[in-house]
């Protein structure tokens, strides 16, 4: 059953110059997105920087207001819903960030931060809050006494944990985890990917992974969406990506990932150019226009929405990339 369902979803900065202040173009962070997540499931979403991942998340929970599109929550569509229709939904969705350090406040305690969802939610006593908040510290590995303490007594990966404590509090239904490992030390991250498996075992959660590597969402998804210039350009499960890759830019990234033998070599389709602006990204396929390839003027002009060549697995039908 599908918890979560996005069709076309758009959200466009406006970009303002002049004496006015006006408008005068848009970034297109996320252009035309559609995907559904499954209760229980884990979907990965990868690409470069400045793809649109982190803008897609937090469309996705209503902290921005998408331009476009449809975002259905539990059969209820939010997509312009109003912040006090949204609140009693905020029990269900929530979100992890990639830095811990900006994301918890460092005049609070840990009581304080992990309390909060309560006290906005209006939930239960003081005397609960306290019980409840040393549940959490422990589930996330934490211990009680870290309720006293202030965020930057702790290392990165604790930081973490306590932004993943905060995350689960109101017992969620799904969890949009912005690269929530990319600023830890690889030690630790694999700690953090365990505990977040753990936890989505315990609990039933759903995660959208949002991550820059294949290796860390191979490790953590069912299925995998790879993200080009605020389009989705593959989705396939995660097996299926891995073993039989059918777009050239999700070819490329799997070439970035290391191989664990110094003795083994592969060829490797190396990214050439730079990625388009997206306030004017190139017509046809993006990623084509990029590596000049020869067929890429076929692409434009074309539907290049997602094509099903396999069960579950989508692709971008493009002559320059397929």
């Amino acid at each position: 059953m599908s918890l979560l369902t996005v069709q076309n979803l758009r959200q466009h900065f406006p970009v303002r110059g002049g004496v006015f202040h006006r408008a005068v173009a848009s970034v297109k962070a996320v252009d035309g997105v559609s995907f559904s997540l499954n209760e229980g499931e884990t979907l990965g979403l990868v690409g470069e920087s400045g793809c649109g991942k982190t803008t897609l998340g937090k469309a996705v929970v209503r902290l921005l207001n998408p331009s476009a599109g449809s975002i259905n929550f539990q059969g209820n569509d939010i997509t312009h819903a109003s912040m006090s229709s949204l609140r009693p939904l905020r029990r269900d969705m929530q979100m992890i960030f990639q830095d811990p350090a900006e994301s918890l406040n460092p005049r609070h305690t840990v009581r304080d931060i992990l309390a909060e969802p309560f006290i906005v939610q209006k939930l239960g006593t003081r005397v609960e809050h306290t019980r409840w908040v040393a549940e959490l510290l422990e589930k996330v590995g934490l211990p009680s006494s870290a309720g006293d303490k202030f965020p930057f007594e702790f290392s990165g990966g604790q930081r973490q944990r306590i932004g993943i404590a905060r995350a689960i509090a109101l017992k969620p239904k799904l969890i949009v985890c912005d690269e929530p490992v990319s600023a830890l030390d690889v030690s630790v991250q694999s700690q953090v990917l365990n505990l977040l498996l753990d936890l989505q075992r315990e609990m039933g959660l759903s995660y959208l992974f949002i991550a820059h590597g294949l290796s860390v969402v191979k490790h953590m998804s069912d299925r995998v969406a790879v993200m080009y210039l605020g389009k989705i350009v593959e989705l396939a499960p995660s097996e299926e990506l891995y073993h039989n890759p059918k777009h050239a830019y999700t070819k490329a990234l799997l070439d970035t990932i290391p191989i664990p033998n110094p003795s083994k070599r592969r060829g490797r389709q190396l990214l050439q150019g730079d990625v388009p602006s997206p306030i004017n990204p190139p017509p046809g396929c993006a990623f084509g226009h990029r590596m000049k390839h020869p067929a890429w003027e076929k692409s434009v002009g074309m539907d290049l929405s997602l094509t099903e060549v396999a069960p579950g697995h989508w692709v971008q039908p493009c002559p320059c990339c397929t």
